[in-house]
């Protein structure tokens, strides 16, 4: 890659791909977004992001990168009615070990529908005339060698014309339906190793109407399965978002998926580990029907561990590493490694691995949320696991009890909750929670007694009634 790259080429224009334009978009002249759909004139849903549908969160971590590449987003998603909620302040959670007691914020996330985040962020990176889309077009090859490209091939899918366009640098942001894989064949480039975690999990959706009361400030409401308990995990999420409505998402891993009926939806709900959920709802009007979805596997491709690699070829975002979404990780974790891009091009850029480089330094932004999310589901029943990382294997039973110990304190103890959130929200590395203060509020253990009931404030309760 030159000294002064003049065009860059980003494959996939969803949330990671406009985030990844607008960071390419500080090293190069230009910047070509190719998307085989056509991009919304406003907050809509759209093919390419099947699962917008679903509760999204944008945790602290991911949006203070979202924050530096494009200043003013959070408070431009706040005046489209997103809510700005506080970890653990705003929050009632029951999480695998039990209730947690709501300390003062320490994190915070953004709750949002899909479609307004991504239009937002969409439509600021589109404001530099230097970035453009190219939409409903796909791309059919890559052009170069293993060593370098020049560029890629693409095709027109109303026309059918193709095209070939030169790249000083292409990224691939394209998602879980990647096909890089494909297209690094040709060039002599061997299969990379993948490990996948797949516990099932399945999901259903639907928006509800809150209470006139509740619409401008209710905390957000999880429920999640005992992934300890051997059976199949019921979670449930109530997720306030623009425009007075709830996103309310269910989801159950193999052997106990939720239904997308109503009838089904609501007796789902109700029977999650607390009925909490099911009893919020009832206050809630529905708003549509119930959507579902599949394709939820942790699933992670080890492009980095290649021995040989394009020197301008970069992946990154669900198209190298996809999570469980109940998490929250895959937004968060798709900015970490824009941002993580964007340092190399300052550091790195011109020198012969610098692709190499970036895709080892990707690899560990996103190890935390990787390790997060599959060593947890792979306790499931029926989990189908294919993966070399001996995490998930002759180490996880040490790992998991370090886990439950910081899971079981944290709900009560402020220290302990406080470096939980940071690594939750991906603002801390998971090495933060071997601190001093950790270890040693981990070692006194609980500050306060278990809850036994939601941390419901009466005011939250009287907006439900």
């Amino acid at each position: 890659m030159s000294t002064k790259p003049s065009h860059g080429v980003v494959i996939g224009g969803g949330l990671a791909g406009m985030l990844t334009a607008r960071a390419l978009r500080r090293h190069v002249d230009r910047v070509t977004v190719i998307d085989r759909d056509e991009l919304p004139d406003g907050p809509a849903l759209r093919k390419g992001v099947p699962q917008a549908r679903h509760a999204h969160l944008l945790w602290s971590g991911g949006a203070r990168i979202v924050e530096s590449l494009l200043p003013g987003t959070v408070e431009r998603l706040r005046a489209a009615g997103a809510h700005r909620i506080g970890v653990q302040s705003d929050l009632v959670n029951m999480s695998p070990y039990g209730w947690q007691r709501r300390f003062p914020e320490t994190q915070f996330l953004i709750a949002v529908g899909r479609p307004l985040l991504d239009w937002t962020v969409r439509a600021q990176v589109l404001t530099d005339e230097a970035v453009t889309v190219r939409a409903r077009t796909e791309v059919q090859a890559l052009r170069g060698t293993d060593a370098h490209l020049d560029g890629i091939t693409v095709r027109d899918l109303d026309s059918g014309q193709v095209t070939e366009l030169d790249a000083a640098i292409v990224v691939d942001a394209g998602g879980r339906g990647s096909r890089l894989r494909q297209w690094i064949a040709p060039l002599g480039l061997p299969e990379p190793e993948e490990d996948v975690v797949d516990s099932g999990i399945t999901y259903s959706t639907r928006i509800h109407r809150a209470p006139e009361r509740a619409a401008a400030r209710f905390p957000m409401v999880s429920v999640y399965a005992d992934y300890r308990a051997g059976i199949p995990g019921r979670s449930g999420l109530i997720l306030p978002i623009e425009d007075g409505r709830w996103i309310v998402t269910l989801s159950g891993t193999r052997g106990d998926e939720p239904p997308t009926d109503e009838a089904g939806f609501t007796a789902f709900a109700e029977g999650l580990r607390h009925p909490l959920v099911g009893e919020i709802l009832a206050t809630a009007e529905p708003l549509g029907p119930v959507r579902g979805s599949r394709s939820t596997a942790n699933r992670r491709i080890h492009y980095d561990r290649l021995d040989r690699w394009p020197d301008n070829l970069v992946v990154l975002g669900d198209a190298l590493a996809a999570f469980n979404p109940v998490y929250g990780h895959g937004m968060s974790s798709a900015a970490r490694a824009v941002a993580v891009l964007d340092r190399a091009l300052r550091r790195h850029r011109g020198t012969p691995d610098f692709a190499r480089t970036v895709l080892r330094q990707i690899a560990t932004a996103i190890d935390d949320p990787w390790i997060l999310a599959a060593s947890q589901d792979v306790f499931y029943p029926g989990c189908k696991v294919e993966a070399k990382d001996p995490r998930l294997s002759e180490e996880l039973h040490t790992r998991q009890d370090f886990s439950e110990r910081v899971g079981t304190v944290g709900l009560s103890d402020p220290v302990v909750s406080a470096a939980s959130a940071g690594v939750t929200t991906l603002a801390a590395p998971v090495t933060s929670l071997q601190s001093p203060a950790v270890l040693n509020a981990l070692r006194t253990g609980p500050a306060q007694p278990a809850l036994t009931e939601p941390p419901l404030t009466r005011e939250e309760r009287e907006l439900l009634r």
